[in-house]
């Protein structure tokens, strides 16, 4: 996997950026566990076989928009279209993590904006060129919450586009988005990120960002994410605001993340398969007086 990008703190009287908008990925190469995904794109890049419309399904915080503003980039960099933006010309910049964003780049939000005349709207606007760069790109987010009546009033734009014109919509419910739409896209199912693969990464990050991290406590914070890339930076970030000149403590990430102590739960499973109830009662006594709920001891 390539180094880890670069995601020096952005601080504002104190405030810290949040760590999955400091280390948002800005080239495919950076995407975590999504290889999938993102090797068939490189690959579509390279031989100039991009299509018109694409599909990228998938759980929260997996990398659906990240990816779909790096096809963006890839699309609308001056030295492409390119597999690997040159991180250089405007529109790589504008549309780079902490960028003003490009003019041709339209980011849609389909939760809000999901109706006939939000649709219409949209085709007035993508019949227009694009100001300075080769696409003129839409990017529909939570492309599920858009209208029957909305995707069928886009039907005929997204079905035969401008020669300029691209479309990624990116939703956590692909069945959602009527079939005749689905059917004029490339669909990419984005998953979520193997333990494996997250706890190295998070490792790296920490050893980027100079934070010490007890042992115990990644496994943690990836089960606590879920496989979700974002979740689990969310987690880690709240661990690492709260922790002191230690670092991140497993007593500290156990208490707060509600998991319990895996000493408890090595001398349960022991006093369960040695039929020692004497042993068993006072471990979740300890749990329970711990805080944790007898239902819930979990690990």
């Amino acid at each position: 996997m390539p180094p880890l990008a670069s995601g020096a703190a952005t601080r504002l009287k104190g405030v810290t950026t949040a760590l999955y908008r400091r280390y948002r990925p800005d080239t495919f190469a950076d995407v975590v566990g999504q290889e999938h995904v993102t090797e068939p794109l490189m690959q579509a890049l390279r031989s100039d076989r991009v299509a018109h419309a694409y599909l990228f399904s998938g759980p929260r915080g997996c990398g659906k928009t990240t990816s779909a503003r790096i096809l963006a980039r890839c699309l609308n960099c001056e030295k492409g279209p390119t597999d690997t933006p040159c991180g250089q010309c405007p529109s790589c910049v504008e549309l780079a993590r902490g960028g003003s964003g490009s003019v041709d780049v339209v980011e849609i939000d389909a939760a809000s904006h999901n109706g006939v005349d939000d649709a219409r709207d949209l085709r007035e606007r993508a019949a227009f060129a694009p100001a300075r760069d080769r696409y003129k790109i839409f990017i529909l987010d939570e492309a599920h919450m858009v209208t029957t009546q909305g995707f069928n009033a886009l039907l005929k734009l997204v079905e035969e586009p401008p020669p300029h014109v691209r479309f990624i919509f990116a939703t956590t419910e692909p069945d959602k988005v009527i079939g005749t739409i689905r059917s004029r896209t490339h669909h990419y199912p984005f998953r979520l990120v193997p333990p494996g693969v997250l706890t190295g990464y998070l490792q790296r990050l920490c050893d980027a960002e100079g934070v010490t991290v007890a042992s115990g406590v990644l496994p943690l914070v990836v089960r606590a994410g879920g496989g979700s890339v974002r979740d689990s930076l969310s987690v880690l970030d709240q661990l690492i605001a709260g922790s002191g000149p230690e670092g991140v403590t497993y007593e500290r990430a156990i208490s707060l993340l509600g998991f319990t102590d895996a000493t408890l739960l090595d001398d349960a499973v022991a006093a369960v398969g040695g039929a020692d109830g004497a042993s068993l009662l006072p471990g979740v006594a300890r749990g329970i007086g711990r805080g944790t709920e007898p239902a819930p001891l979990r690990g």
